[in-house]
């Protein structure tokens, strides 16, 4: 795809923004202690990522480490790579599938294994019927096989919870994004909140103002939700999520991919038109496999699929330099202008989001089947 002059120095303005915000900020922040942990790019290059303690707490009396199961069940990660990787094999979209079941389960009442629960009418509503959830997540089947094999080699040993952390991250691995060292110690929660997913969870309408709020609500922050949105490089959506596109909503008018792509926005109207809205489209069409940077080049060509993901590459008309909305946009020229900047922020983020802490004081429990609580609970 080529790009005009006007594109490449948005990207490089951008990139230059996001450089001297991060260099304002080291030379403010604390001295704190940080350890330094390795992750592979998909290039094979390796950059390295900083996460406050040896342990990071996570709420209820939870505390995250490295190196969890080492004694306890030395072959836990093993066994789950394993099993993703024949998963994506039999079936590439479900490594967007295990990534977004870890996001849409520690958006609601943090990092809990709560999106796992079944729905046991009328004593008990779970998160999986929740409007954003509702024919949407899926995976549960390989969540399943994983478990069960799990509880086989170390019973009652590996939670539900760190599960999801653990498979989201060999998601990425298998699609050729940046690996990571997964902080374990989670508990599985004995309730879930439908409530909860109906609030917390964002939109694919969403604005950047209702997109930043809702991760504030949850304790992450902008570039957060502009690093973990670089998710949606892989994955499908349906029709459903993405009609606004289709009259080429999310794009703000002189905003950088403003002069939409029409090839892109009739070939979607071509595959919705006469499918009642369950046909499903590449959220990444150039490169809908891979785990990489194609996401942000879409965006700055407007060829961005949900409407929630182009208005990530509109700086609204005015927009202040410093505020939400002037460095959303500025991170997504960044993004796509450096591949190995946006591998390292997601997995900062994803360290991050996979320290959400579960509220209520409960300490959980370490489910045998992720489906429901333990009997004896």
């Amino acid at each position: 795809m080529a790009y005009s002059t006007t594109t490449v120095a948005l990207q490089v303005v951008g990139l230059l923004l996001v450089l001297t915000a991060a260099a304002a900020s080291a030379t403010t922040g604390s001295a704190a202690h940080v350890n330094t942990s390795c992750v592979t790019g998909s290039a094979g290059a390796t950059v390295s990522i900083g996460y406050g303690g040896a342990r990071a707490s996570a709420g209820a009396g939870v505390s995250l480490g490295s190196g969890v199961y080492q004694a306890t069940c030395p072959r836990a990660e093993e066994i789950v790579r394993a099993a993703v990787e024949r998963a994506v094999a039999a079936d590439p979209r479900m490594a967007a599938s295990l990534l977004r079941l870890h996001f849409h389960d520690c958006f609601v009442n943090g990092c809990d294994g709560s999106v796992l629960l079944d729905d046991k009418p009328p004593f008990f509503v779970g998160e999986k019927t929740a409007v954003p959830n509702a024919n949407s997540i899926r995976g549960f089947e390989v969540i399943d096989t994983i478990k069960a094999e799990l509880e086989r080699e170390c019973p009652e040993t590996v939670s539900c919870a760190d599960l999801l952390a653990i498979a989201a991250r060999d998601s990425v691995v298998v699609s050729g994004g940046p690996s990571w060292e997964v902080e374990a110690g989670r508990k599985d929660s004995r309730t879930a909140s439908l409530q909860g997913a109906n609030t917390n969870l964002p939109a694919p309408t969403s604005g950047v103002a209702t997109l930043v709020q809702k991760f504030r609500n949850v304790g992450l922050s902008a570039k957060d939700m502009v690093a973990l949105s670089g998710a949606h490089t892989i994955g499908k959506a349906r029709c459903t999520s993405f009609s606004a596109r289709l009259s080429g909503a999310g794009v703000s008018a002189g905003a950088v991919g403003a002069s939409k792509d029409l090839t892109f926005l009739q070939s979607l109207q071509q595959l919705c038109s006469g499918s009642s809205g369950s046909a499903l489209a590449h959220l990444d069409l150039a490169t809908p496999a891979t785990f990489d940077n194609q996401y942000y080049i879409n965006l700055l060509s407007g060829d961005g699929l949900l409407p929630s993901d182009q208005a990530l590459a509109a700086s609204p008309a005015g927009a202040v330099p410093g505020t939400d909305d002037d460095d959303v946009a500025s991170l997504v020229a960044a993004y796509a202008f450096d591949a190995s900047v946006f591998l390292q922020d997601f997995a900062e983020s994803m360290l991050r989001m996979g320290r959400l802490a579960p509220g209520g004081g409960d300490d959980g429990e370490v489910r045998v089947n992720c489906r429901v609580v333990n009997s004896s609970s």
